[in-house]
């Protein structure tokens, strides 16, 4: 499932080779809005995700699973890009330790 929206998110593999590593970067198009914009296009990328995990009734259990992740992600976010406090510019990582998790999201990404 591709999941279209204001970050660029991609898997990679730790190091070590324990679960794996979310990738996470703004759109170069959602860094050139305002900051109420950004807060508000966000804030709708954080309602499409809740209404998809909610009410897709095709959304497989792997699928929904990593879209859980991705949801928790940008639920952190949110009070952040509203208040501007975010280089919008740098990639985040987020490591998934548990091997559930970390297939659920290759499975995500990788469809």
């Amino acid at each position: 499932m591709l999941i279209e929206g204001p970050l660029k998110i991609a898997i990679a593999e730790p190091e070590d080779g324990q679960g794996k590593i979310l990738v996470m970067g703004f759109e170069a198009e959602f860094q050139s809005l305002n900051l109420a914009q950004q807060g508000q296009q966000f804030q709708r990328y954080l309602n499409s995700l809740t209404e998809a995990i909610e009410q897709d009734a095709n959304l497989d259990q792997r699928n929904r699973a990593g879209m859980l992740i991705v949801q928790q992600v940008v639920e952190q976010l949110l009070p952040h890009v509203m208040a501007g406090e975010l280089d919008l510019g740098e990639t985040m990582t987020v490591q998934i330790r548990q091997e559930d998790q970390a297939s659920s999201l290759s499975s995500l990404v990788g469809s």
